[in-house]
């Protein structure tokens, strides 16, 4: 968390939503219920998580399910497709789209890649292969298909992040 001058009860009631969605990442959490779990409105929910967190609530659901996503993908044998409703996605289609949005890669490529190197990763500490495969949501999705529709059509050049 970034330096704030929010109030520590306010930080408390956001950790709680930030925890409940970690926990069950799999199941919707519109900034409604999220605003109920931490007792403020929806409006003060969502800038204060934005303030605090360094983005919005959704952007950091999504995080935590492509995370668990790709974990499941490195680590067990369980289809693309069952890896895509245990993580929350409605559709197969939404998930792939929007993992490769994330991640540059689709969902077979990663688990390709994660077995092939699971032998060179033994001596590595959970943690840090964990962090090195955080994705990094700095600009919405829509945003980045925007970009790059932009580019296809040729009337921009691609900005540079």
């Amino acid at each position: 968390m970034e330096e704030l001058n929010q109030d520590p009860e306010l930080l408390r009631r956001l950790l709680r939503a930030k925890d409940r969605m970690d926990a069950a990442s799999h199941e919707e959490w519109p900034v409604e219920r999220l605003a109920r779990v931490s007792g403020v409105s929806e409006a003060h929910f969502a800038r204060s998580f934005k303030q605090a967190f360094g983005v919005p609530p959704h952007r950091y659901l999504l995080t935590r399910r492509i995370e668990r996503a790709t974990a499941l993908l490195r680590d067990t044998e369980l289809s693309i497709t069952e890896i895509a409703f245990q993580t929350g996605w409605g559709s197969l289609g939404t998930f792939g789209r929007t993992f490769r949005d994330i991640t540059g890669e689709s969902p077979g490529t990663i688990r390709t890649r994660g077995r092939a190197a699971a032998n060179g990763l033994a001596l590595v500490p959970a943690c840090f292969v964990s962090a090195a495969h955080r994705p990094d949501l700095t600009i919405a999705v829509s945003e980045k298909r925007r970009r790059e529709a932009t580019d296809i059509n040729g009337s921009e050049q691609k900005e540079i992040p």
